[in-house]
């Protein structure tokens, strides 16, 4: 069966609703190298439930993704993970993103040579002048996103409720977005592949090379770049997170629920989250989960060597 017009334009609503929503769930430096990164001083998480989440905020609107994952996690945990990303087995806290995984490619495609003449034909083909059916196909990826986080397994209850709602909201913005713009998608398809070149990280062996600070650093100059992109098209992410309200709901022991209120492209979010205090310092319970399960995955097979690919 062929494609309908609406299946072969998703790519690139996908691309701008996911990730828009990926920089809303987790929430420009000089890139630098692992050592440096260790050598800085340790951060350590705030001993107050709410501040915990509040600072965690604070970063990702400054782009300081190398803070927060010191922060989001213990010293101890911190450690293993750094360790865990320089053996290729974990890419934690980017595993959080809905495109975490398929980074180093998406990095690789904007900035090869070429690239924004590339993408605009695509663009130009496809998605110029679509806007009634890419509001569809935005509504339509509301509807399966809110069912793929209701059955997948790997979410948490609390997840659940806060995921949903970023994605309705996020479906919504997409919907009213102005996305077959033909001079907004010329200008963002620029930025971003200047950005994209200036990581340096176009495969997994630089994300390697680079180690977990240093990439989180680079990384951070291209989350400027796409939150100004996102800007163009009417979702003001920093603005966003400058709305949060964060206050104690409930705490027991090293047990604590914090309610979170903020605002997110338009729609007014609501959720709760769970806390656990560890030697004196609160993190977010999904955020430990997730990291040590991203510890426990198995290191990826070497590659061969270049010869032997070849016999």
């Amino acid at each position: 069966m062929r494609p309908s017009p609406s299946h072969r334009r998703v790519p690139f609503v996908l691309a701008l609703v996911l990730l828009a929503l990926g920089l809303a769930l987790a929430g420009c430096k000089p890139a630098a190298d692992e050592d440096a990164g260790a050598a800085a001083a340790p951060a350590l998480a705030p001993a107050r439930p709410a501040e915990a989440v509040r600072q965690l905020t604070a970063h990702l609107r400054r782009n300081e993704f190398d803070a927060f994952a010191r922060k989001a996690v213990p010293p101890e945990l911190h450690a293993r993970l750094r360790q865990g990303w320089a053996e290729g087995r974990t890419r934690w806290p980017l595993d959080e993103l809905p495109f975490g995984r398929r980074l180093p490619a998406i990095l690789a495609a904007l900035a090869k040579p070429g690239a924004e003449a590339g993408l605009q034909r695509i663009f130009d083909r496809q998605f110029a002048g679509a806007a009634g059916e890419l509001s569809d196909t935005a509504t339509s990826l509301g509807l399966f996103g809110a069912r793929y986080i209701e059955q997948d397994p790997n979410y948490s209850d609390e997840e659940r409720q806060h995921y949903t709602q970023l994605v309705a909201a996020a479906s919504d913005w997409g919907a009213r977005a102005p996305l077959a713009d033909r001079q907004r998608a010329k200008q963002s398809l620029g930025q971003l592949a200047a950005a994209a070149r200036r990581t340096g990280l176009a495969s997994d062996a630089d994300f390697r090379k680079a180690g977990m600070d240093g990439s989180l650093r680079r990384v951070a100059g291209f989350s400027v770049a796409l939150k100004q992109v996102l800007a163009r098209y009417g979702l003001d992410l920093d603005a966003d997170l400058a709305t949060l309200d964060a206050t104690l709901q409930q705490q027991t022991g090293d047990q604590a629920k914090v309610r979170m209120r903020y605002r997110f492209a338009g729609a007014d979010i609501d959720t709760v989250v769970s806390l656990r205090r560890i030697d004196g310092r609160w993190y977010l319970v999904d955020f430990l989960r997730h990291a040590e399960a991203g510890l426990a995955a198995p290191a990826p097979a070497a590659e061969p060597p270049a010869d032997a690919a070849r016999r």
